[in-house]
């Protein structure tokens, strides 16, 4: 065998386990896609019941919904007030364009006035700093469903840590969610301040038993809700990174088959090339060997 020909079998070869390789990270990136959607069910249930005791309480104690709403004045000087940009990217790579559109939103909202940005993601990070964007502070982002309450629990206790010791006064938290399209659909929406104007105050008749002033209730109900909150996003924004590196090993396993087939043609038309030179070889030896 040619040279020509052991060059062309060692690129169809490591070709083939290219798209071994992506076809088994497809498969990996769907089944993470669809088992992160699988936990919206139970975050959403588990928000609906925070929601209902909220409604509760507002039912008891209507004005205690300012009392548990963060505190603009409270020392702040309004002048000073910043706002709090919570960015989720990509934990890893092969996601295409997907912390683009993330980071284009979010650079909009700090174009807008004094902010403070974190992001979660390595990826996501890696992107920020390229694009010169100032992080206040970042972690990694989930990459199994079964982390997303920690990690959740993780940007909440810092969420308020920065609250205490800083001049925030509004949080908004921006992130991706899973879509039909080939592009990443990104979503933002307020944390902070709170707005109870959005929970059905509850109607019936016999007022529930509070052991706790209803100030303190709303905020520690409060606070239970953005968690949940957080739990949402991470879980979306974990099925939308999948769902990304799906689309992009489904690019990447077609852009293969191309290179495969060419590569393929290509060994066929040398190979026959090797057997005519060899057929006119022989056949010009044997005349030889008739002449002589």
């Amino acid at each position: 065998m040619s040279g020509k020909l052991g060059a062309l079998e060692a690129q169809i070869g490591t070709a083939q386990q290219l798209q071994a390789v992506v076809s088994a990270m497809r498969g990996i990136a769907a089944a993470r896609a669809r088992e992160a959607e699988g936990r919206l069910a139970g975050i959403r249930s588990t928000a609906a019941t925070v929601a209902a005791a909220i409604g509760e309480v507002l039912r008891v104690e209507p004005d205690g919904r300012a009392a548990a709403a963060p505190d603009e004045a409270g020392g702040k000087a309004r002048s000073h007030a910043r706002h709090l940009v919570i960015a989720m990217g990509s934990e890893q790579g092969f996601v295409g364009m997907f912390n683009e559109p993330i980071l284009d939103a979010a650079t909009r909202v700090l174009q807008s006035g004094p902010c403070e940005l974190i992001v979660t993601g390595t990826r996501g990070a890696t992107t920020a700093e390229e694009r010169g964007l100032s992080i206040a502070w970042s972690t990694p982002m989930v990459t199994h469903a079964d982390d997303v309450p920690g990690f959740a629990s993780n940007v909440t206790d810092e969420l308020y840590r920065r609250l205490e010791d800083s001049l925030i006064t509004r949080v908004s938290i921006i992130h991706a969610r899973p879509a039909l399209a080939t592009q990443t659909e990104v979503v933002q929406h307020q944390l902070i301040p709170f707005d109870f104007a959005r929970f059905h105050v509850a109607s019936r008749k016999q007022p529930p038993l509070l052991t706790l002033p209803a100030d303190k209730l709303l905020t520690g109900l409060a606070e239970a809700y953005v968690y949940t909150e957080l739990c949402e996003a991470a879980a979306l924004s974990l099925a939308a990174e999948n769902e990304a590196r799906v689309r992009a090993m489904m690019s990447a396993h077609a852009n293969l088959k191309d290179r495969l087939d060419a590569l393929t043609q290509r060994y066929r038309l040398v190979r026959q090339d090797e057997i005519t030179s060899d057929i006119v070889e022989l056949t010009a030896g044997a005349s030889v060997a008739r002449t002589d």
